[in-house]
C-alpha cells in the first residue's frame, strides 16, 4: 500500500494538498496516474503532471474550467466487486458524452491497458481516445474516444 496525493498545481500558494488518500493499491494508483480528469465532489480536474517522491505518489491537478458533470448517478452495479470502465462518444464543443459501452473488469491490469491505449474497438468500430477519467463521484473509469472512418468488413 501507499500514499497518494492530489495536489493544486499553484506555485504561489505552495501546491496545496486537495485530497490525501493514506493506503492504496499501487496498481490503482498507476490507473490514475493514466487518467487525465479527475472528478471528485462535483470538480472536475484536469492533470497537469505527476510525481513519485520519497514517501508519496502526487498528482498535480488543475481545476478544468471549461468542462461541467452532467451526470453524477451512480451506477446501480457500482457497489458489485469489479472496476468498470465507461466507453463515451466526445463530441467537440458539447458537455453531453453519449454512452457506448460499460465494460466490467476483475484486475487493474486489464483497466490499465484499456487507459493506456490509443484505439479501443467494439462492435466493428474504432474509437481514437480523446481522453481518460476516473469518477470518484460515480466509481467509474471513463474512455473518451471518437469513432474513426474505419470498420470492420464483414
Amino acid at each position: 500500500m501507499a500514499k497518494l496525493e492530489y495536489r493544486l498545481f499553484d506555485e504561489a500558494q505552495g501546491f496545496p494538498v486537495l485530497y490525501s488518500y493514506d493506503a492504496v493499491e499501487k496498481r490503482e494508483i498507476l490507473m490514475r496516474f493514466a487518467c487525465d480528469y479527475f472528478v471528485k465532489e462535483r470538480t472536475i480536474y484536469i492533470k497537469t503532471s505527476t510525481a513519485v517522491e520519497a514517501d508519496v505518489h502526487v498528482i498535480y491537478v488543475d481545476e478544468a474550467d471549461d468542462e461541467q458533470v452532467i451526470d453524477s448517478t451512480l451506477h446501480p452495479l457500482a457497489q458489485q466487486a469489479g472496476i468498470r470502465l465507461e466507453l463515451r462518444e466526445y463530441k467537440e464543443g458539447t458537455v453531453i458524452y453519449p454512452l457506448v459501452h460499460t465494460y466490467e473488469f476483475k484486475s487493474e491490469e486489464d483497466v490499465l491497458l484499456y487507459l493506456q491505449a490509443n484505439y479501443l474497438y467494439l462492435g466493428g468500430r474504432e474509437w481514437e481516445r480523446s481522453s481518460t477519467e476516473v469518477d470518484e463521484d460515480r466509481k467509474v473509469y471513463v474512455f473518451y474516444g471518437t469513432p474513426t472512418e474505419w470498420k470492420e468488413e464483414r
